[in-house]
């Protein structure tokens, strides 16, 4: 946020994912800050954090990877604003790791010829809608209420923990998404798996695990009765929507006994027979829309699960 402004201000840094398979995060993204009136401009020439691949294979390159891009959002005015959880969580964890250790500090500076910009501030979407721009702000900023949507909130693995790095919310019972939901005029659904791992990246060296794992998400949300569900990070959007037909093929009925033994005895109580598609939306296509942005420049057109039935059924459309 830039200080003695009335308009918020931000750095932005998409990462690879948004300019990718997860383009409709980037387009809502966009849309919705313009819709809010606060401002967001792209980090120059800015590179992959790394996520999830570089620090198992090499710590100081993926420390240095992120550590040149934080260099690079100096250049632009305003807190560096991140959408997608993977570079968001990667991009703190440098800054907590080399804060907590000076050798390793000057390893990566010299790697990238330059200081670490670790008191850049790392703002997640959410922690700038939810407590910059705020709630009540929020609230009077919508256009069309998502009333009658309910909602199942996931968070998944990486935008809360480990507590001492995100610092973006409690770690184990957050309220940040539903805290935006509610001031969109949706209604959260509390549920069993929202902070439940959907298997990220083994999506592609073990499928299987994948299957099981985001199945049980599914159903979970199911069970609460949720319309659709809303993430925050662009492995898991894919995870949940674009495997649904294989978890349907592979798993067929949800199986109770199955789901009690993996995730506890609550799931083995009334099973449910419900494979109705879930649509999975991310939390800006739902803002936008909620600010009146037309759904044609949303991006739904991108996903696997067709929102707009729903949407249309809700009167959103």
């Amino acid at each position: 946020m830039t200080p003695g402004k009335k308009r918020l201000n931000y750095s932005y840094y998409p990462g690879c994912s948004l300019h990718a398979s997860g383009r409709e995060y980037d387009i809502s993204t966009r849309a919705l800050f313009k819709a809010l009136n606060v401002g967001l401009k792209e980090v120059p020439d800015w590179f992959c954090c790394g996520a999830t691949p570089a620090h198992n294979v090499d710590e100081l390159l993926s420390l240095s990877l992120c550590a040149k891009n934080l260099s690079l959002a100096e250049q632009v005015e305003g807190d560096l604003a991140v959408a997608c959880a993977a570079c968001f969580s990667r991009l703190k964890t440098t800054q907590h790791h080399l804060k907590e250790d000076e050798e390793r500090r000057k390893q990566v500076e010299t790697a990238i010829a330059g200081p670490a910009a670790l008191d850049k501030p790392v703002k997640h979407i959410l922690e700038i809608l939810a407590r910059e721009f705020g709630l009540s702000k929020l609230e009077e900023s919508v256009k069309k209420p998502l009333m009658g949507l309910k909602v199942a909130s996931y968070y998944g693995c990486l935008l809360t923990r480990p507590p001492e790095v995100p610092e973006l919310d409690d770690c184990e019972d957050p309220s940040i998404m539903e805290d935006i939901l509610r001031a969109l005029g949706a209604e959260p659904v509390q549920w069993s798996h929202r902070m439940e791992c959907c298997g990220a990246n083994f999506t592609l060296s073990r499928p299987g695990v994948v299957l099981k794992l985001s199945n049980a998400i599914l159903e979970s949300a199911r069970r609460a009765g949720a319309d659709c569900i809303m993430v925050a990070c662009p492995l898991c959007h894919g995870n949940l929507d674009i495997r649904q037909k294989e978890i349907k093929d592979a798993y067929g009925a949800p199986d109770s006994t199955l789901f009690g033994n993996i995730f506890g005895s609550e799931l083995q109580q009334g099973a449910s027979s419900d494979q109705r598609d879930l649509p999975v939306f991310y939390i800006t296509q739902l803002a936008a829309l909620a600010m009146g942005v037309p759904s044609g420049n949303l991006g739904f057109e991108s996903v696997i699960t067709d929102p707009k039935p729903l949407l249309r059924e809700k009167q959103l459309l």
